[in-house]
């Protein structure tokens, strides 16, 4: 059977097949763009395996004609780790639903155009016990920020099961709490979804940003807002623990989309980091 669906990010109305226990995609971003995905991923292809074994990523999450490029740079560090990670932990903002804490969904699996991924539903189900987490839908069915990652992450591991977190309310030590409880070992991956700095001009949104790529670099988590990075409660929430554990943070990519589709009236800005300990 199939159902019409509005598309939360362009407004338009989409039909796709019903829902049953799995997470259609909320946005044609993902149905019209595979082509554009893999151009960007292949931009990437070049790019040698990280001497940093990577345990957290921080990519945007904007159309692949915009963030596509900063994006590959992230996930072409997971190359020299695909066969070990098999769970990835992906967190990233609420931006059409409010939300009082943090979302898991009821769905059993994430449909994309590279097929399905699997939900970790013991996973969610036992951090179901934070006070600040609830288990609903409607956050995650316009939500694009995790969505526009999974055709990356499908690319480049092997097999992996999902524990997708939206980000609504939350205090950024509810965050770092959640992501303790997720860490386990090398076989979990940490993917915050975050732009930069919205709608600035060109040369106000390069300071902007260099300056929010300085405090994530330096750990400063307290000097992040939603002025800064639209995810910034969980990029703010993954600092925390990654402080606390002692992992250094890499830049690998910073440019906004004056430098890749739009003009450079009102930008966005768009940046990738590793956190990692040395191989």
């Amino acid at each position: 059977m199939v159902i019409s669906r509005k598309c939360g990010k362009c407004q338009r109305t989409h039909e796709v097949p019903e829902r049953g226990r799995l997470r259609w995609p909320a946005c044609s971003i993902l149905a019209t763009q595979p082509a554009c995905k893999r151009k960007f991923w292949n931009s990437s292809a070049g790019a040698p395996p990280s001497k940093v074994m990577p345990k957290a990523l921080i990519a945007p999450h904007a159309g692949y004609v915009y963030s596509g490029r900063v994006a590959g740079a992230a996930f072409a560090k997971l190359r020299a780790s695909a066969q070990t990670i098999t769970r990835v932990v992906l967190i990233g903002p609420a931006h059409y639903v409010h939300l009082s804490g943090i979302a898991v969904p009821s769905v059993d699996a994430f449909e994309t155009p590279l097929g399905r991924v699997p939900v970790d539903t013991e996973a969610c189900s036992q951090i179901g016990g934070f006070e600040f987490v609830t288990q609903t839908d409607a956050p995650h069915e316009p939500e694009h920020s995790l969505e526009v990652e999974l055709p990356f992450l499908q690319s480049v591991l092997s097999f992996f099961q999902l524990v997708p977190l939206v980000v609504g309310d939350a205090a950024q030590q509810q965050v770092a709490q959640l992501l303790r409880q997720l860490w386990a070992g090398p076989e979990t991956l940490i993917v915050v979804s975050s732009d930069l700095s919205h709608y600035h001009s060109y040369a106000s949104a390069q300071r902007l940003d260099l300056s929010t790529a300085e405090a994530i670099e330096q750990g400063e988590w307290t000097s992040l807002s939603s002025s800064r990075a639209c995810g910034w409660v969980a990029v703010a929430g993954m600092l925390i623990e990654t402080r606390r554990r002692g992992l250094g943070g890499y830049r690998l990519a910073l440019c906004n989309s004056g430098d890749t589709a739009g003009s450079r009236d009102r930008v966005v800005g768009y940046g990738a980091w590793m956190f990692g300990e040395a191989a």
